[in-house]
């Protein structure tokens, strides 16, 4: 299957699915592509030979609308957001309807929707002393963190004394899960059966 990895950081999950390919071979990762000009996990991509490509005004990037076309003549299949800061527009949404995932750094519907995102996320988590945190893969729709959970794994958070430990242990969760539903997809083990999303071993 050949996949786009949108990113805004390091990219710690982008290389998370570089290293699940060596356990499913039938994963191309055929871009990389960012809100930012000079994204640190442009590194990670550069260093394995994937084009990267940068969404804006400013000069050196694309718009949406290009990169839309960019990815079907790729052949892209499934674009993944792997720690993507922006919101992506609806347009783009329903050109890539139920081929878009997102990984969220909690367990949604908790915890989500605008301004949700990063520490943000974690420190809300934090706040609200729950005893579990996690993360929720999910089919990205034109609503923040609304689309269909596809899969989620949870983590004991009862004894953390700050945000920052939360979001140790859920990018811990991340690294597992997201590279195990990318490689569901390429298998074509991921369904929706009556309005719900299944994984298929």
């Amino acid at each position: 299957m050949k996949i786009a990895v949108f990113v805004s950081g390091r990219g710690s999950n982008l290389q998370a699915i570089l290293d699940y390919r060596q356990k499913i071979k039938s994963i191309d990762v055929e871009a990389v592509v960012s809100d930012k000009l000079n994204c640190p996990a442009f590194e990670i991509a550069k260093r394995n030979s994937i084009p990267v490509f940068s969404i804006g005004s400013k000069e050196g990037c694309i718009t949406y609308d290009q990169l839309g076309g960019l990815l079907e003549e790729l052949k892209v299949e499934l674009i993944v957001l792997a720690g993507y800061l922006k919101l992506i527009p609806v347009d783009f949404v329903k050109r890539f309807e139920n081929k878009i995932i997102n990984i969220h750094p909690a367990l949604l519907p908790s915890f989500g929707g605008k301004g949700m995102y990063g520490m943000n996320v974690h420190e809300a988590v934090f706040k609200s002393s729950a005893k579990v945190s996690g993360a929720t893969v999910h089919i990205v729709d034109p609503v923040y963190d609304h689309g269909k959970i596809v899969a989620q794994q949870c983590v004991d958070i009862s004894n953390v004394r700050s945000p920052e430990e939360i979001a140790e242990r859920v990018l811990m969760i991340e690294h597992k899960i997201l590279p195990y539903v990318v490689g569901k997809f390429a298998e074509g083990k991921v369904k929706i059966i009556n309005e719900r999303v299944v994984i298929i071993d």
